[in-house]
């Protein structure tokens, strides 16, 4: 049992590290860190994957918060590295 649960952990993050190479491209095609956090968008995925949740017999509840702590951890990021993008351009222009 314990190996299973092991593997699928490893299929997990596996999978959060492809989530984290599209983040990470993201950000660099927006300009502006507002353009990280988009209500509607958010709104979208969450109601996606708690749907998907439902159909797979899983908690929603579970999914939602698991879903709303990753949105929120990769907006922060983006949000932090187009701040540095930005101070950096500003002192390239200095």
């Amino acid at each position: 049992m314990r190996a299973e649960i092991d593997r699928i952990d490893a299929a997990l993050v596996d999978l959060i590290a492809e989530r984290f190479t599209f983040v990470d491209r993201a950000w660099q095609l927006k300009n502006d860190p507002e353009e990280a956090t988009v209500p509607w968008r958010i709104q979208q995925v969450i109601d996606r994957v708690v749907a998907r949740a439902r159909e797979r017999n899983l908690p929603p509840e579970l999914v939602e918060a698991l879903w709303r702590q990753m949105i929120g951890w990769f907006i922060q990021y983006e949000e932090e590295n187009m701040r540095h993008r930005e101070a950096e351009n500003r002192n390239n222009k200095a």
